[in-house]
This record gives structure tokens, sequence and C-alpha cells, in this order.
């Protein structure tokens, strides 16, 4: 599996046996796996099948696997139209991703991730998977 990891997590099927490993396998193939989405989460979050391994990366990440996920889309350029975060939110398969991201990050990475969506809630308004974002925000204000 870890061979092919990139091909198995964009595929129909084999997208579902990733997950399976993030879900029940052992801490050192899950870290494996989360280690390979790393520095693609922007890229893998846009694809169909890939997204929902994103998100389970990001549900089944240790604390620091996880935060560093996190940090990657929250880019110091967050508040420009081409940072991932912002292209993320307007994406139909990226916005379930960022939504995890907001359920599962620590309180403070959290509120990072919501002062670094909250100047984009009018433009977000507009797109139909930002609707979903602002949903979910709404939860924590």
């Amino acid at each position: 599996i870890h061979t092919n990891t990139e091909q198995l997590l964009q595929d129909q099927y084999g997208n579902y046996v990733v997950q399976h490993v993030l879900d029940h396998g052992n801490e050192s193939d899950k870290s494996l796996i989360v280690n390979g989405v790393r520095g693609k989460v922007l890229h893998l979050s846009q694809h169909k099948f890939a997204s929902n391994v994103v998100e389970k990366c990001v549900q089944n990440a240790n604390r620091a696997e996880r935060a560093v996920l996190i940090d990657e889309v929250c880019t110091a350029n967050s508040d420009s139209p081409s940072s991932p975060l912002h292209i993320m939110m307007k994406d139909q398969y990226a916005n379930y991703v960022v939504q995890k991201m907001i359920d599962v990050a620590e309180p403070t990475q959290r509120k990072v991730l919501m002062h670094k969506i909250r100047p984009h809630i009018s433009t977000l308004r507009k797109y139909t998977y930002g609707k979903h974002i602002l949903a979910k925000l709404e939860k924590y204000f």
C-alpha cells in the first residue's frame, strides 16, 4: 500500500483502502499515509476521491501531524485569493477538508483558522461551497 499511496488515494476504489487504514490501521501506517499527504494538501483536497482521504488524515492524525496539515493551508499570504485556504474554501471537494479542519483543530489552531477565514466571509456567501464553511463557523462563534 505504502509504495502506491498517492495513486490509491486518487482512485475511485483505492481511496477506500487508504481510508480504512487511517480508521483502523496501526499508528505507524497512519503516519506514513499522513506524511505522504504533507505538502500536497491543496492539490489532493481538490480531487474527488483523494479529498476523502485528506479529511481522514486530518481526523485521524496525531496532534502534531494534524497541526502540520492545517498549518500547510494557513500560509502567510492567506489574505490572497490564490492562498491554499482561499482556494479550498470555494472548491466543491476541498471545502469539506476545511470544515473537518475547523472541527478537529486544537482550540488555538481553530482560532487561527477562523481568523484567516473571517476576512473572506462576504466572498464566501456568494459560493455554494463557501456557505458550508460559514455554517461551520457559526457553530464556533
